[in-house]
């Protein structure tokens, strides 16, 4: 061995960097790469800590409770997670369902809640509530407030900390903090109607994963009450390694009905129902449910079934009466926010809308006059972060600077003009912010291309206080190892057919050596509702690129015309037809590639996963000539397979758009295929259902074309955990290997 060390020094040649080679499994193995990652940071409401969900080294998907005290500038852990419940967690049907939704794959405690004293904290943990006094000594501070055999979800503590609110086989109940008494609210849920909660599409397609709301006065809670009695049984399929079965699931694919939805009002002392004015259209979709400051009204967001009206409406939680406050129209969609702000100190609304092209702030009042702009620009806001009346200074995040970053801004909310917004945060990449409720401090999650994830306290005027996770790139971190030959990322823009700016990022293969050509990947999504390329710290697929860029790879990803944050001009040219100019703007990012005299563009791949996955698919079913192999993820393979709110957003209904719909499915184009083509789908898949592949599966082997797959038991459309992924990427990795064949070969 010795030996072995002293040739390979002669040689010039590291045996640590040797040693600590880029693998799949090192990826998806424990501690993570990106090293402490903190998520759910909140600030105390008196501005006396912060707390956080903090990963353990050893099991980066378990999350245990942790604060950062001001008083002493110290990090500690307020509860275990393994002390309160099981390793492995038993979850109920329905909290597995809520978790795919959300794309939350934690386990342990995955969130919690501050009274509003600032002396006590909620969480759920194993199906089960538990509550945690700060003012008792640690080993007598957690209680646990129910202990059925049911499984409690989305728990919400009251505003005045009194009670806890929860969904328990699809009724609501409450339980009382102080005597542990639960109150039973809702009585009628069973079957096919369930109270307090969200139906598929608003928690898949909405952004809405509750379905009820505390009054602030804690004295009532508005509720939603669906029926899914209309919407079409869809038998679906869960194959397991050695058993599979059978759910027979309310799923509303495109053009078929919706639940029917009310909205009404319970008083928390028991009492009837006051149900809420929704108008006299009943196929529509409740957006977003919110109360006023008074607790006397109630504000729901009503969406139209085509997606092009959203109406704002206010309703008497006393007489149940309701009036049109504003109304949005689109000639394609309306996207959805959370950008709704009723004021405290007067009467009016700070209002998010999308009317001029990119989203951006506007202040009404109570009649529904528009005041005026807040903020304009051909840019976007990405949400507000808070409103300081006193001080009059509306807080929000936005992408003024660059479509790649999100910084942190303000601008006044009194005035006759619209002011430049003041940026507080400064460093180039993207800052994820927590404002505390005195407005005078606040939480920065910031990260950059070469800056992992750090957390840091500030005041308002951006002046650091102290980081509470500095998680410093330096020996101690466990991405050190491999930095010093990690690749770099390239960022920049080519334009579109019609002169939009198309934002890229690349990895060129690393060790790079002029005068070879090097086969491409495209790591693409090309959905709407997502961005891909921004100047942030990787995610665990991020590392992926890295290493098959360290494999001798040219790794590209570009956001075609259809995502977000970008405003509806970029947004809209997909509507009615999906398919087309993403993968029209996905070819000009391959004509950029062909300029570069390294890129070897006989040998261009691409992989995608859902949306990517259908892009992957049509790109080299539409273009062969271009695209010469691809991994296809869980594709949308006929779109008519699935749900109405995304696809009639995009689509519209499939009886008025049938040439639309039979255009963007995959089937037309499937005699294009010529490159190899690996598809791979997880086989218990509750949102694009494995009918979608195996439809596929059947054409092309009806057509004699050959193919690829790799089908994952067990697995839903994240097709998640550590050694299904290790094995899915292996694969990828090895088909890319094989099929593009060997990286850096001499030019000709």
């Amino acid at each position: 061995m010795k030996i072995i060390a002293v040739l390979l020094a002669l040689l010039g040649v590291s045996m640590s960097l040797m040693a600590k080679e880029l693998t799949v499994e090192r990826i998806y193995s424990d501690p993570s790469l990106t090293g402490p990652a903190p998520r759910a940071i909140k600030l105390a409401p008196d501005g006396s800590r912060v707390t956080y969900l903090k990963n353990k080294v050893d099991d980066q998907k378990r999350y245990d409770l942790w604060e950062y005290h001001f008083r002493d500038g110290k990090s500690r852990m307020l509860v275990d997670s393994l002390l309160l419940g099981p390793a492995e967690e038993q979850l109920s049907d329905e909290e597995k369902a809520r978790r795919e939704r959300q794309r939350l794959f934690a386990t342990g405690i995955v969130d919690y809640f501050w009274s509003r004293d600032s002396r006590a904290l909620v969480f759920p943990l194993g199906g089960d509530i538990f509550h945690y006094e700060l003012d008792k000594k640690p080993a007598e501070a957690v209680s646990q407030l129910t202990g059925t055999d049911a499984y409690e979800t989305d728990i919400k503590l009251s505003p005045d900390g009194k009670h806890v609110a929860f969904i328990r086989e699809q009724n609501l109940y409450v339980v009382e903090i102080a005597s542990g008494k639960e109150k039973q609210l809702t009585f009628d849920g069973k079957g096919t109607v369930k109270n307090g909660m969200a139906e598929f599409v608003a928690q898949e397609e909405m952004d809405r994963d509750t379905g009820y709301w505390w009054s602030p006065d804690s004295r009532k809670i508005a509720f939603a009450r669906i029926d899914e009695s209309n919407v079409e049984v869809e038998k679906r399929y869960e194959i397991n390694a050695d058993s599979f079965t059978v759910f027979e699931q309310r799923y509303p694919r495109t053009g078929t009905a919706n639940v029917d939805i009310r909205i009404g009002v319970l008083p928390v002392s028991g009492g009837d129902t006051r149900w809420l004015d929704l108008g006299e259209e009943q196929d529509i979709y409740v957006a977003r449910v919110s109360w006023l400051p008074d607790s006397r009204r109630v504000a729901i967001q009503r969406q139209s079934r085509d997606q092009k009206t959203l109406d704002l409406l206010l309703a008497d939680a006393g007489s149940g009466k309701s009036r049109v406050l504003l109304t949005e129209t689109s000639d394609s969609w309306l996207n959805l926010n959370d950008d709704l702000t009723f004021l405290k100190s007067r009467p009016g609304f700070i209002w998010g809308s999308e009317r001029s092209g990119y989203k951006h702030l506007y202040l009404y009042d109570l009649d529904g006059k528009l005041i005026r702009s807040l903020t304009r620009g051909d840019w976007v806001v990405e949400k507000i972060l808070g409103v300081d009346e006193a001080k009059g200074r509306v807080y929000f995040s936005a992408n003024q600077s660059s479509p790649l970053e999100q910084h942190f801004y303000s601008v006044p909310l009194a005035g006759d003009a619209v002011k430049a917004p003041v940026q507080i945060s400064k460093r180039e990449g993207v800052h994820e912010i927590t404002l505390a409720d005195s407005k005078d401090v606040y939480v920065d999650n910031f990260s950059a291309p070469d800056v992992p994830p750090r957390i840091s306290l500030h005041r308002i005027s951006g002046e650091r206080l102290t980081y509470l996770e500095e998680n410093r790139l330096d020996k101690s971190h466990p991405w050190w190892p491999y930095s010093e030959s990690e690749p770099k990322a390239q960022f920049g823009h080519i334009d579109a057919e019609d002169g939009q700016q198309l934002y890229y990022r690349l990895y060129k293969p690393t060790p790079f050596k002029a005068g070879k050509k090097y086969p491409v990947i495209i790591d693409v999504y090309g959905g709407p509702g997502a961005q891909r390329v921004r100047k942030t710290w990787v995610a665990r697929n991020g590392y992926w690129h890295k290493l098959m860029a360290q494999k001798g790879f040219v790794v590209f990803s570009l956001d075609n015309r259809g995502a977000t944050n970008r405003g509806t001009g970029f947004e809209a040219p997909i509507h009615r037809h999906l398919g087309v100019v993403e993968v029209a703007d996905q070819v000009r990012g391959v004509e950029f590639l062909k300029t570069l005299p390294y890129v070897d563009s006989d040998r261009v791949g691409i992989f995608g996963w859902s949306y990517g996955g259908y892009m992957t698919l049509m790109a080299m079913m539409k273009r062969p000539e271009v695209f010469h192999a691809g991994v296809s993820v869980a594709p949308v393979t006929d779109w008519r397979l699935y749900d109405t709110h995304y696809t009639e957003r995009y689509l519209g209904h499939p009886e008025e758009n049938r040439t639309g719909y039979n255009k963007s499915n995959v089937f037309p184009w499937v005699e294009g295929l010529q490159g190899p083509v690996l598809i791979v789908h997880g086989m218990a898949d509750d949102n694009v259902l494995f009918t979608n592949s195996t439809k596929l599966y059947k054409v092309l082997q009806d057509k004699h074309i050959p193919f690829e797959m790799m089908n994952y038991p067990g697995s839903k459309h994240s097709i998640h955990g550590k050694d299904v992924r290790i094995h899915l990427f292996n694969t990828i990795t090895r088909f890319f290997e094989e099929k593009l064949g060997k990286p850096g070969r001499q030019q000709r």
